[in-house]
């Protein structure tokens, strides 16, 4: 056996395995028929149930008849019922039961339990021929547990040129999914080479769908990026050594696959290792000890909790005790997250040992005093309701999981949540309740973890195991672990930035644009200059601003024309956005200009219309008629509880005021448009809801009215875990084009023939594309190996950047647009580098047709945090000084230097030659001779806006101001009005 070969992989974790717990079994015992490894079967059988293999074989009539009637009566219930229905069940024949796996006992009173379950055959085989259908078909490990086949794996090496693309891609094609293996034994298929691991539980042919099964590159339950961390061996070697190591494996069929509706859930591996881990340091440590979990969206958490619930409530300690009396899980949603309920519930069938409470107090109560209930789930709002059950369950051990722990609530649930679960103090509460009124007056909501654990204090009898993608500082000091550097880190962490790389959720910030704002005020009694605190006043100056009819309708018009061009075509034209705004007051208006626009332009109706709905909690009062008030339902036409599926379903664009801004799971939201100042955690939750994937979803957009970049930037990074880096500027498209047209490789000739024979829509000019890209991939192959990825890198950041750019403003240079779409091009036609995926020959396609699509670029780039949150910022003192106060025309002054437009020298000149021209004009001076000055006023204001009109591309500037400002609008005609005097004067 060659050492690089692929087999000498193969061998050497068999080796491992056979070391440790595993036996080898000849690929010639599969019978294809049964899909079974008889001889393992009747082993198992005869080993761990002696007396029922006695039995069976009396009544079958001798060894042989037995072995065999067993056998297919075995594949007939794994073909009815599922493997792990028939591995954590029985099977029952001719009267006799047997059970075909035993799983580790959770304590030591029985010792035959141990025995049994020491009885179980953990098979490996190699170069297993499966298949019914393609007899040289060969698997090149099939794990086997009692002689039913569990798992395969394709192994590459990269020595030999194959990786672990090609295995997925063997699965994919060379496999029939319709062999027995595949369609009623195994429940989950490895892709493995030395480096990465994937995994399906279902074969599609081309449409499988393979996950990353990695550790991180920082390693297990750390922050990081995807892949997996250097190693002095195998990188991989712990899909072998830890999760097929005899003890967790079988665990893993005991506890985490979940196998219903023809699917199988199997465990992601961040999943499976954040369980393992918070079950061994509970284990180690006991109760009384806090574990925070902070896992990103795209995680999979509610499956993790669920889990996690399960492996706790079975969860014993050396006295053989269990370490804790009853397993609660809190989600601060209303109604419960189905999903949640059903995961727990599936993972143990036993009656009154999962109870779930989302109707009745008594439901609860019952739960916590009874005995049979292990597991139960409910929302924070059950618990106040229940406080007198306390003495019942006080001195009771509580593991506590709480769903998303920086979810606000208020302090008396969590005081009665407290009492509940057996703080007796009546000091304690009055303190937790001060605590929470302070943290309310504030306006700064306490975390429902940090509340629960401040009203209880430190308690034996009580364990947190809190779930967030968020932790705040406070939460983190409270709950973190203490590393040797004195930070306190998450228990066990599945970074955003993994998330991201692996797939699961997408880059909010990949594509995001901001606008300013920019106006004048003007007190319009000079003679009344109060004195007035100056952030207040500011405040309301702005928000004056920001609620005024011109804003709002500007605005308005910025949204749907955007929406309209940029994003309704998104995931096959069924995209939807995201308004979000600073108060229910603006949520209100806001919704009003934008129906107001789509209506004025005629976009509500035809083949593709544009509504809009809105949603906000409660009812708002309209200040400048205070008798009329707004409800969501009224606006809307319809109840709060139809909303998600009516905008899923028929609507297009979504304003909100902080409902729907955390929560919500909408996978088609593919634009945000924000118009609120955002930070911390609200900015990671808020924009976040862009973050789901979907068939056809390539890309997210946020349009930001209120915050810069660097703002977004601070907010993400304590939870992404690296700095920031400026959006993109688009003059750095003009240096990515030199280097490009200097590298030797491009020829501008052959990019003009290239976009011509593209655009011509013909499929006959495919050839020329050809003819004319094949010299450039030429040109490339022949650069010295140092220049082909600079180049290749350069081109690449060149095309996303400019689709970027492309999407946020007008650009009409055309030679950036012609490298844009020859670039895309060439990057397809370029040979693969080392680290491009193999492509799948299934996805080869014709080119008939040309679709420009926005693709994306990195506006704000995250890389690792080096500084730490701080929980008490200022000591936790809040503000020290004094108010400062400022006269009101001082205060308006300072908001007009900073948001105000100046008037260039140019425009002033232009002003002062359309007044000597008008008083040069016939036309205006018969006007001002024949009529008052009011008609007079009505013809200059057309005059002008056709003058301003014509002079748009000169200075866009002025016209915007013009268009959007009435107030200098109203300024520069009665400034041009004058006109109207020296006419009827004799003057000019």
């Amino acid at each position: 056996m060659s050492v690089h070969q692929e087999s000498a992989f193969e061998a050497n974790i068999e080796a491992h395995l056979l070391a440790n717990g595993w036996h080898g079994a000849s690929p010639s015992a599969y019978d294809q028929q049964l899909g079974l490894f008889g001889d393992e079967v009747i082993a198992f059988i005869r080993t761990s149930q002696p007396k029922a293999w006695q039995q069976l074989v009396q009544r079958h009539g001798g060894e042989e008849h037995a072995q065999g009637k067993f056998l297919i009566r075995l594949a007939g219930e794994l073909n009815h019922r599922g493997t792990i229905s028939v591995l954590r069940g029985v099977v029952k024949d001719s009267g006799v039961t047997v059970r075909m796996s035993w799983f580790r006992p959770v304590n030591n009173l029985t010792p035959e339990l141990g025995e049994r379950y020491a009885a179980n055959r953990l098979a490996v085989v190699r170069q297993l021929h499966h298949s019914e259908s393609r007899p040289h078909d060969s698997l090149d490990v099939t794990l086997v547990v009692n002689g039913i086949p569990v798992a395969t794996a394709e192994l590459k090496n990269p020595l030999t040129h194959q990786t672990i693309e090609h295995a997925m891609s063997q699965y994919r094609t060379d496999r029939n999914r319709h062999d027995l293996i595949f369609a009623k034994r195994t429940l989950v298929h490895f892709a493995v080479d030395p480096h990465r691991v994937a995994m399906t539980t279902r074969l599609a042919g081309d449409e499988t769908v393979f996950l990353p099964f990695n550790t991180g590159s920082a390693g297990a339950g750390r922050p990081g990026g995807a892949g997996n961390p250097t190693s002095d061996g195998y990188q991989t070697a712990y899909l072998w050594e830890q999760v097929w190591q005899r003890d967790a494996f079988l665990d893993l069929l005991a506890t985490f696959v979940h196998e219903g509706d023809g699917r199988v859930l199997f465990p992601r591996f961040q999943q499976w290792h954040a369980v393992q881990s918070i079950v061994a340091a509970t284990l180690a440590d006991g109760a009384g000890t806090d574990r925070l979990i902070q896992h990103s969206a795209g995680s999979g958490k509610s499956n993790t909790i669920a889990w996690t619930a399960h492996s706790l409530s079975r969860l014993h300690g050396a006295d053989d005790q269990p370490v804790f009396d009853k397993v609660v899980v809190i989600t601060d949603r209303k109604v419960l997250d189905r999903q949640l309920q059903e995961t727990v519930a599936g993972l143990d069938h036993t009656p009154g040992t999962i109870v779930r409470v989302d109707k009745h107090s008594s439901q609860l109560r019952e739960a916590l005093e009874g005995n049979a209930a292990r597991i139960i789930i409910t929302t924070l709002q059950k618990f106040p309701v229940i406080a007198e059950a306390a003495d019942a369950v006080v001195g009771s051990r509580f593991a506590v999981i709480v769903d998303e722990a920086h979810s606000s609530t208020s302090g008396e649930a969590v005081s009665k949540l407290k009492k509940v679960l057996g703080v007796p103090s009546a000091a304690a509460l009055e303190a937790a309740e001060a605590s929470e009124a302070a943290a309310e007056a504030a306006d700064e909501p306490e975390d429902v973890l940090l509340a629960s654990a401040r009203n209880r204090g430190k308690q034996q009898n009580l364990s947190f195991f809190a779930f967030t993608a968020t932790p705040k500082p406070k939460t983190l000091e409270t709950f973190g672990q203490l590393d040797s550097d004195g930070q306190r880190r998450p228990f066990h962490t599945y970074s955003m930035r993994q998330a991201i790389d692996e797939g699961f959720i997408l880059d909010v910030l990949a594509n995001y644009a901001t606008y300013a704002t920019y106006y004048k005020l003007a007190n319009t009694e000079p003679r009344h200059d109060p004195e007035m605190e100056a952030s207040k006043a500011k405040a309301a100056l702005a928000r004056f601003v920001s609620l005024h009819p011109y804003q709002l309708e500007q605005k308005a018009e910025v949204i749907v024309e955007h929406f309209r061009q940029k994003t309704a075509a998104k995931i096959d034209g069924r995209a939807k956005a995201m308004v979000v705004t600073r108060s229910r007051l603006h949520a209100v208006r806001t919704k009003q200009a934008i129906d107001a626009y789509i209506k004025r332009k005629g976009y509500d109706t035809g083949e593709a219309p544009i509504r809009a709905l809105v949603a906000f909690s409660g009812e708002v009062k309209n200040p400048d008629a205070p008798e009329l008030s707004y409800t969501e339902a009224f606006m809307n036409g319809f109840g709060e509880t139809q909303l998600p599926e009516r905008f899923h379903d028929e609507y297009q664009v979504l304003v909100v005021a902080e409902k729907y801004q955390t929560g919500f799971d909408e996978p088609l939201l593919h634009t945000m448009y924000v118009d609120k100042k955002l930070a911390g955690v609200k900015a990671v939750q808020t924009l976040s809801r862009l973050n789901r994937t979907h068939p056809g979803k390539l890309d997210t957009f946020v349009l930001d009215f209120a915050n810069t970049a660097e703002e977004i930037q601070e907010a993400f990074e304590p939870f992404f875990e690296e700095s920031f880096a400026t959006p993109t500027d688009p003059n750095v498209l003009y240096t990515m084009e030199h280097d490009l047209r200097i590298a030797g490789v491009l020829s501008s000739e052959e990019v003009r023939a290239t976009v011509q024979a593209l655009l011509s829509d013909d499929p006959a000019q495919q050839s020329v594309i050809y003819a004319n890209l094949n010299p450039a991939v030429g040109r490339f192959a022949s650069l010295d190996e140092d220049a082909q990825e600079p180049f290749r890198g350069t081109l690449n950041h060149f095309c996303r950047a400019y689709s970027f750019v492309a999407q946020v403003m007008p650009f009409t240079d055309t030679d950036l647009e012609e490298l844009f779409l020859y670039g895309k091009l060439l990057l397809a036609d370029l040979p693969a580098s080392d680290s491009d995926p193999m492509p799948q020959l299934s996805s080869s396609v014709q080119l008939t047709h040309l679709r420009i699509a926005v693709t994306g670029d990195t506006a704000i780039t995250l890389t690792a945090a080096d500084e730490s949150g701080v929980a008490l910022p200022g000591e936790g003192k809040g503000k020290q000084a004094d108010p400062v106060l400022d006269k009101l025309s001082a205060l308006i002054a300072v908001m007009n230097d900073k948001y105000g437009a100046e008037l260039g020298e140019p425009d002033k000149i232009w002003i002062d030659q359309q007044k000597a021209e008008l008083k040069a004009d016939e036309d205006m001076k018969t006007v001002a001779l024949n009529n008052d000055r009011s008609q007079y006023e009505l013809v200059l204001a057309n005059k002008v806006k056709e003058l301003m009109v014509a002079r748009h591309e000169k200075n866009g500037h002025l016209f915007d101001l013009f268009f959007a400002k009435p107030e200098f609008q109203s300024m520069l005609l009665h400034h041009l009005a004058d006109t109207y005097d020296e006419f009827r004067a004799g003057v000019g």
